[in-house]
């Protein structure tokens, strides 16, 4: 985990939301990871931390392969949630999931 996620962990925590699943494999068959997983809601989270520096999630390829990621969990009936290092930052993540999770009022 990188620090990035340890602190989306812990604002979540500090929520008291349900302890999420980490580095959960949503979609049989792919090496597809989420970094965090509500199963019972069916809610998965990304922690995307490069997306200025033109690195790994930001690059072509990287895009390219998040799309699949995404649309393979979606038409398995996930909700995929993905947030840069500045929607953690500013505690925007964890009020999306909330609101996924139906912990928060929209």
């Amino acid at each position: 985990m990188n620090a990035l996620e340890e602190m989306f962990a812990l604002q979540c925590e500090q929520a008291g939301f349900p302890a999420p699943l980490r580095e959960y494999a949503a979609v049989p068959g792919r090496r597809f990871r989420w970094d965090f997983a509500w199963t019972d809601a069916r809610v998965l989270v990304e922690i995307n931390g490069g997306t200025y520096a033109h690195m790994g999630h930001s690059t072509g390829s990287g895009i390219a392969r998040d799309y699949s990621k995404s649309n393979c969990a979606q038409l398995r009936g996930w909700r995929t949630l993905v947030f840069d290092r500045r929607m953690v930052e500013s505690g925007e993540a964890v009020t999306f999931v909330g609101k996924a999770l139906g912990l928060i009022a929209d």
